[in-house]
């Protein structure tokens, strides 16, 4: 008992010191803007992160805990219809107030009570709580990755464009950078890795934490196919973008291209051409922005910031496809694949839907995955963003077909 406590608090301490790392860097006038609807303020994950332990975890089991303040519940809630109504998810950046160092002390009170909490449990009260926080903490891991991607896109809106740059030791360096480009060098060509295909397990199994989306383990069966063995790099991309990729209709789903045509997509949405200008037929001039700021595109890393229309687009220009997220999974510890975590989220052909008898948590947790199962597709693998220790084969992340701002990448397949 006294062992699963200290471990607890250990990885309570951890993961709450590591989002207050993340944005160290950070000016107060960084964590208050919002960029787009999608994103966030630093300054609001800070507290929202630290409302759902206080919401969850907390009022309902801590005897005698009391509100930081009671209008932070209606601030900091994201999406829970059952805990009430709920500040517009589009005007988050509006809400200068509370202050930074006001969010700060919230943590500071919230993260005392939890300690406490842990400190002072029985066997009955701990085994009660040890769920919420371990998933409290995985949602917090969450949203250290939209941490780095939503502050990413802010900096890309201006015209500065400034570089990311955190104190924490763990800070991602992104894959264009000098002190990072030969070690995340891919091998060309791509093999080809032939799967025999059958009856495979898919979800996750064993013990250890896992969202209830992962849930429960099932049989699937597979056709044989090949899957790469790295992912589609920039330099691969940009020969798609040369061979007039952005130009050909019939490469291109119909809503992908009808996005192509709304929003004059002509590269990944962090890719600019030296002095702003289309570098389709000059690859060499393609600049990359990323968390060390705008630097020459390196082409043999992992190319990221693409939509599932863009990485579809491309697989059909390639003559492949995407895999399916049964196929992904299934070849997650194949011999020769390389770049399964760690790079880029993996675009998979699969909607985001229930793993056949698929429960939700209990109560409020709920919400947390099941409701959002329509009109998304899955993405596989983790990103250079994605918390140490946070990846595992059977994770499944999703998003819309047209978001780009994620660190989301491409792994082709094949037919056989």
């Amino acid at each position: 008992m006294t062992r699963m406590v200290s471990e607890l608090l250990q990885a309570f301490r951890k993961v709450r010191k590591r989002s207050v790392e993340l944005a160290s860097s950070l000016s107060p006038e960084d964590q208050q803007v919002q960029s787009m609807p999608d994103a966030s303020p630093t300054k609001w994950h800070l507290a929202h992160t630290t409302w759902f332990f206080e919401t969850v975890l907390l009022v309902p089991h801590a005897p005698g805990y009391v509100l930081f303040h009671d209008h932070f519940p209606f601030l900091f809630n994201s999406y829970y219809e059952a805990l009430g109504p709920r500040h517009e998810r589009a005007q988050r950046g509006l809400l200068t107030r509370p202050s930074l160092g006001e969010v700060h002390a919230y943590r500071r009170h919230v993260d005392a009570a939890v300690m406490a909490l842990i400190e002072m449990a029985d066997r009955d009260s701990f085994d009660r709580i040890e769920p919420i926080v371990t998933l409290g903490l995985h949602h917090e891991e969450q949203h250290q990755e939209l941490i780095l991607t939503d502050i990413l896109h802010a900096f890309s809106c201006n015209s500065l464009m400034p570089a990311y740059r955190a104190e924490s030791r763990e800070r991602p360096r992104g894959p264009h950078s000098s002190k990072v480009a030969t070690t995340q060098a891919v091998a060309y060509p791509i093999e080809w890795l032939r799967q025999p295909g059958g009856i495979v397990g898919i979800g996750h199994a064993g013990q250890g934490f896992c969202f209830d989306n992962e849930l429960p383990r099932h049989e699937t069966l597979l056709r044989p196919y090949e899957i790469a063995h790295r992912l589609v790099t920039c330099g691969d991309y940009a020969s798609f973008i040369a061979d007039g990729g952005y130009r050909r209709p019939e490469l291109w789903l119909s809503d992908g291209w009808a996005m192509v045509q709304r929003e004059h997509l002509a590269a990944p949405l962090y890719w600019r051409g030296i002095d702003d200008g289309n570098c389709e037929n000059d690859p060499s001039g393609w600049l990359v922005f990323g968390l060390d700021g705008l630097e020459p595109m390196n082409p043999r890393a992992p190319v990221s910031q693409l939509s599932f229309y863009e990485a579809a687009a491309y697989a059909e220009w390639a003559g492949a496809r995407l895999p399916t997220e049964f196929e992904w999974e299934a070849a997650f510890d194949a011999p020769g694949i390389t770049q399964m975590t760690g790079h880029v989220w993996q675009w998979t052909r699969s909607s985001y839907d229930p793993y056949p008898g698929f429960r939700p948590l209990p109560g409020v947790a709920a919400e947390y995955n099941g409701k959002f199962m329509v009109g998304q597709l899955v993405l596989r693998g983790g990103s250079l963003a994605t918390p140490p220790g946070h990846t595992r084969p059977s994770y499944r992340n999703f998003f819309p077909p047209a978001a780009r701002w994620q660190f989301s990448g491409v792994r082709l397949v094949r037919d056989i």
